[in-house]
C-alpha cells in the first residue's frame, strides 16, 4: 500500500511537470511556445486591449489601428531596445496573412518572452471581417 501511494505521488508530480510545459499563466501554448489565435479571438482581445501589438510585415502595407510597434519579422530579435523589458508582457504579433508572424513569434519566444500570441490571419482576415487598415 505504501508503494502504491509513493508511485501515485510520483505520477502526480510527473503529470504536473508535463502540464506545466504546455500552459503558462493559465493559457495553452502551441508547439512553438506561443499561442495562435483566430480573427474572432483577436477582435475580442482588441475590445479590451491589454497587450503590445506588433506589425511584423515587410514591406509596410498598412496596419491595424492601435498597433504599438512596426518591427520587421526577420530581425525582431535585433530590436530588443524597442520591445518591452518585462518578459511577461503579453505581446501579439501579426503580418499580412501569417508566415512572417510565425517567424516573429518564434524569435520572441527564443528571446525569453513568455506570453507571445500570433494572430494567424493577420491583416487579410482582419479586412475580411469588415475591419479596415490604417496607414501612417
Amino acid at each position: 500500500m505504501v508503494v502504491k501511494r509513493k508511485y501515485r505521488s510520483l505520477l502526480m508530480v510527473l503529470l504536473l511537470v508535463v502540464a506545466g510545459n504546455f500552459t503558462i499563466n493559465g493559457w495553452s501554448m502551441d508547439a512553438g511556445g506561443y499561442k495562435n489565435i483566430s480573427v474572432d479571438q483577436f477582435i475580442e482581445m482588441m475590445g479590451h486591449k491589454d497587450f503590445t501589438l506588433i506589425n511584423v510585415h515587410v514591406p509596410y502595407r498598412g496596419e491595424i489601428a492601435e498597433t504599438d510597434l512596426l518591427l520587421p519579422f526577420h530581425d525582431i530579435d535585433q530590436q530588443k531596445e524597442k520591445l518591452p523589458n518585462d518578459l511577461n508582457t503579453k505581446i501579439v504579433v501579426y503580418c499580412m496573412s501569417g508566415p512572417m508572424g510565425y517567424v516573429a513569434a518564434e524569435k520572441l519566444v527564443a528571446m525569453g518572452y513568455r506570453r507571445v500570441i500570433h494572430f494567424q490571419g493577420g491583416m487579410v482576415s482582419w479586412k475580411k471581417s469588415g475591419k479596415s487598415l490604417v496607414n501612417r
